[in-house]
This record gives structure tokens, C-alpha cells and sequence, in this order.
């Protein structure tokens, strides 16, 4: 491949556990629901060290920046938000981290300005205050790391009770092509973050992301090399017709899952840029826990050549 050479990791759907113990106040919401699938179902799956074990393997690749593509919380209490933030200072500094939320960041009503908050640093575009103002759009924003353009994009809204959907409104639609032009203009990579898969139906009805033919206008008309997404603690592979060309679209496990649950284990995508305008080169690479749950192991994947 031609140097210099970026390398990006992407993990997703953090999940950080344990739960916080909660107040009724706010288990009286959406929140009693999650609460016991977390206890039935997802914190037997759900393991902090597996979620170490990614990290260290991932420092140890020496990577140059970290995407996060969302739920990095369970039930988005005022705790989780505040352990999320100290959990963010843990992993990397604001310049080599960029984090878009998930539909558990904005759990309920008035979560999602909390979190916002919270990460501010690991969440704003590089042109934008460097500190939070009330009611301010954060999304969609643009980093510019070397050669590489980070748009990071937003489907995190709260949602009723058994639903998990995501929202891409329009103007965020309007902004995102309008970066994706400039930057494509100024001859960058251009990778697209999101939660929601923006993919007809790679996940079921009530998981959906609402404005899905509106975000693949978006890359078709505005262009990109790369879009990440999570929600679906799947490791999946798909296609958007770009500007210039297809666009793959690359999903990931859960950052968090350990041995025997019924999706696939902890994993996360690596991905090496290099090249120029009209010749990028992608190589990309998948690590995931080993069938023992003790380390990372490379899991292979395809050559992706934009």
C-alpha cells in the first residue's frame, strides 16, 4: 500500500456494565423495560474485561484514531452517562476518538442532551465551540485527521417502549452532503459514522432507521469512502451507491459480548487508508475474542479497494 498510512479502528455498542443501582423516579419510564432484559438476557453476555481485552489489543496496533459508533450506555441514567465519560478519558484523548450516540445513549426523554454534555470533547467537530453550549446541533460534524475525514452523523432519539429505531433528519441530511462535497473537494477520505444501520432491512422493523433513502441520497450525491455503524452487534458487510463508485457500509459485534451468547463475540474492525484522490487503498481487517474468551484473534476479512 502507498504511505503515509492511517489507521482507524471502529468498535461499537459499548454497553457499559454493571448497572448503577437506580431510583424508582427513574425506573418509572421506558427504563423498567431494559431493565430486566439487562438482567435477564444481557448481562449474562455482557463482560467488562471482554471489552478490555479489545482495547489493549487495539492500542497494541498502534492505531491512530478510534471510532465509537454508539450505546455506550444501557438505560442512560444520569450514573451510566457520568461513567461513560470517565470510562471515554480511560480509552483515549478527544483528538483520537470521535463518538456518534446510539438509541441507548438517548434512552429516554432528556437523555441524549445529558450525554451530549457529558462527552462534549469526544462528540464536537473540530471547527465547533470548544465548550458546550445549550442547544446547540453537534450533528453532523467533521474532524480532519491527516488525510482522513471523519463525518460523524446522528440517529439517537428516545423512543416508547419496545422500539429502538433511529431518526436522520432532513437538515442533518442538508449539512452531511454539504461536508461530503467540501471535503471530497479537498481530496480526503471520507468515512461516514452512524448507529443505525443505514441498510433496508438489516434489522427488524422496530430497530429501523427512519430516514434510510434519505442517507443513501446523501452518500450518493455527496459522496464518501467509508461509512461504520453498529446497533446490530452483527459483523456485516454492505454496499451504497456513491458519488464515484460503491461505498461499503461495515457494521460490527458488540464491543462487550463474551462466549455463547446468540450474537457473534466481541470484535473490532481495523482499517489501513492509504493512497490518494481517485486511487484510495482500504485494507480491512477484523480481530474478535477467541473461543476461550482470553485474547483477540484476527478473524480475516476482505481487501476493500475504493
Amino acid at each position: 500500500m502507498s504511505h503515509p498510512m492511517f489507521k482507524l479502528a471502529h468498535i461499537s455498542d459499548v454497553h457499559l456494565g454493571p448497572l448503577p443501582r437506580l431510583s424508582i423516579r427513574e425506573l418509572a419510564s421506558k427504563r423498567i423495560t431494559g431493565f430486566v432484559n439487562w438482567h435477564r438476557n444481557r448481562r449474562k453476555h455482557l463482560f467488562g474485561d471482554t471489552l478490555d481485552l479489545l482495547l489493549d489489543d487495539i492500542k497494541a496496533k498502534q492505531v491512530d484514531h478510534l471510532a465509537v459508533t454508539g450505546d455506550l450506555v444501557n438505560l442512560a441514567s444520569g450514573m451510566e452517562i457520568q461513567t461513560a465519560a470517565a470510562w471515554l478519558k480511560t480509552v483515549s484523548d478527544p483528538f483520537h476518538t470521535s463518538v456518534v450516540p446510539g438509541n441507548h445513549d438517548a434512552y429516554v426523554p432528556g437523555a441524549y442532551e445529558k450525554a451530549m454534555r457529558s462527552w462534549y470533547p469526544y462528540v464536537r467537530g473540530d471547527e465547533a465551540p470548544a465548550e458546550w453550549q445549550e442547544d446547540q446541533r453537534i450533528f453532523p460534524y467533521l474532524r480532519i485527521r491527516g488525510q482522513v475525514a471523519i463525518v460523524g452523523c446522528s440517529t439517537a432519539v428516545a423512543t416508547p417502549p419496545f422500539a429502538a429505531s433511529g431518526f436522520y433528519s432532513s437538515r442533518q441530511a442538508r449539512e452531511t452532503v454539504n461536508i461530503l462535497r467540501a471535503v471530497g473537494d479537498a481530496g480526503l477520505f471520507r468515512v461516514v459514522m452512524i448507529h443505525h444501520p443505514p441498510i433496508r432491512g438489516a434489522t427488524s422493523f422496530y430497530k429501523r432507521m427512519i430516514g434510510i433513502r434519505r442517507f443513501a441520497a446523501v452518500i450518493s450525491t455527496g459522496g464518501a469512502e467509508l461509512v461504520l455503524h453498529g446497533h446490530t452487534h452483527l459483523n456485516t458487510l454492505h454496499w451504497l451507491r456513491g458519488h464515484m463508485g460503491s461505498v461499503p457500509v461495515v457494521g460490527i459485534a458488540s464491543a462487550s459480548q463474551g462466549v455463547g451468547g446468540l450474537k457473534p463475540r466481541a470484535a473490532y474492525n481495523l482499517f489501513s487508508i492509504a493512497g490518494r484522490p481517485g486511487a484510495w487503498e482500504l485494507k480491512a481487517e477484523r480481530y474478535s475474542l477467541n473461543d476461550s474468551g482470553s485474547g483477540v484473534d484476527p478473524e480475516g476479512f476482505d481487501i476493500l479497494a475504493t
